[in-house]
């Protein structure tokens, strides 16, 4: 690996100050940087020391996301070959190597443009800005890029998942001042802004675009995924999915969201490297079941009868649990406030999915409204515990 150190060295002496490329270095140093520690260190308090930096959480981010990416491979192309009749013998008898093996590539066909668009679109923008603001290409695009396409449903038009990540960079983050200085998640932001933008195609119940058997493109597919089918009428246990299957993520829906086994595979992972806040996740859950609860009790509807459990595993809200409302920049900052917003979000996502027909998910929302509220909820936490201090100071 010396070759390699010289040869970037070597390559870098132009873009480094006073080179010829100086204004492109960010582009430089974000190669080097992807490839090694950067070999800078802070020389002025003050500072934390501390092995963790800014590469290593995101590659940890990265890491507990990829359980849900191979599942979006596999369960991508499962559904689509349930759809399909020419696949018909293949999925009769149950997962087998050979199907497993069709259904990834089929999923690859499916999330491999959406992914290669938003990181070609995405990181040009990012690129520009650093460039612009003469700063180092921060890691935390390695997140976005890969959350948006997880959060996409497998027909998207790629023009449209190019527009989503170029507003979600843009307006999310960006105009705030780029990584660390965003209030709200971009990706987030560019999926909230395609649904209204374009609902048909943003909703996930088209499922497959993709090649048949004969070489054909077969066109789209309609079918209403399990929260559309709630919001429909469809009682919960006439749905045509057991709890096991919804639970493990055989169901239709955005390419990442569907596996709640993934997402707390991830989970753990994000809770053992101390990368995501347990707390907001345990808040999102307690919100959910209570307000559920609450639901059930009042019931006007057979949407307002699913139980808690339910819930829980459809939809993407175990997805937004654990890799969306966890954000360590655009959540909660203190330990109460987290528990707050953390229960908001999960309060907010069945009153949006129960009483809000047309938009039947609301976890998405949920989040991107409590990240407005995370800086009032922290003000004025630390704004009572001030106060709480200072009685106690004079009662000594």
């Amino acid at each position: 690996m010396k070759f390699l150190r010289k040869a970037l060295d070597k390559i870098g002496k132009p873009f480094h100050k006073g080179g010829k490329w100086e204004k492109f270095y960010p582009l430089y140093e974000a190669a080097d940087s992807f490839l090694y520690t950067p070999g800078t260190r802070t020389t002025s308090g003050p500072h934390l020391r501390d092995g963790n930096d800014l590469k290593r959480t995101m590659i940890t981010v990265v890491i507990a996301l990829l359980p849900c990416t191979l599942f979006a491979l596999f369960n991508t192309g499962w559904q689509a070959m349930l759809a399909d009749s020419a696949h018909a013998d293949a999925v009769a008898g149950g997962i087998s190597f050979g199907s497993l093996m069709t259904a990834l590539g089929i999923g690859a066909w499916a999330f491999l443009p959406v992914y290669a668009v938003t990181i070609a679109v995405g990181g040009a923008i990012e690129s520009v800005f650093a460039t612009v603001r003469k700063h180092e290409i921060n890691e935390g695009f390695l997140v976005t890029s890969l959350l948006f396409p997880l959060i996409m449903p497998p027909t998207i038009p790629l023009w449209q998942v190019a527009i989503g990540i170029a507003f979600g960079t843009l307006i999310g983050k960006e105009i705030f001042g780029g990584t660390g200085m965003n209030v709200l998640n971009p990706a987030l932001t560019g999926r909230i802004f395609l649904f209204f933008a374009y609902p048909g195609q943003i909703s996930g119940g088209v499922w497959r675009m993709l090649p048949s058997d004969a070489g054909q493109v077969v066109d789209g597919m309609s079918g209403a995924t399990v929260l559309g089918a709630y919001a429909e009428g469809v009682a919960y246990d006439a749905a045509g999915l057991s709890w096991s299957d919804a639970f493990l993520g055989f169901m239709p829906g955005s390419m990442g969201e569907t596996s709640a086994l993934c997402c707390l595979i991830g989970a753990i992972v994000l809770i053992v490297t101390r990368v995501g806040s347990w707390r907001v996740m345990a808040g999102c859950v307690i919100g959910l079941v209570a307000t559920v609860l609450l639901m059930n009790a009042l019931a006007v509807n057979s949407f307002m009868e699913v139980p808690w459990h339910w819930h829980l595993v459809v939809g993407g809200f175990a997805f937004g649990a654990v890799f969306m409302a966890t954000d360590p920049v655009s959540a909660a900052q203190t330990d109460t406030g987290r528990w707050i917003y953390g229960i908001l979000i999960g309060a907010l996502t069945v009153v949006v999915r129960v009483l809000n027909p047309a938009y039947p998910e609301g976890v998405m929302m949920a989040i991107v409204f409590m990240n407005v509220f995370a800086p009032t909820i922290d003000h004025y936490v630390t704004k009572t515990n001030m106060k709480r201090r200072a009685r106690r100071l004079e009662l000594q």
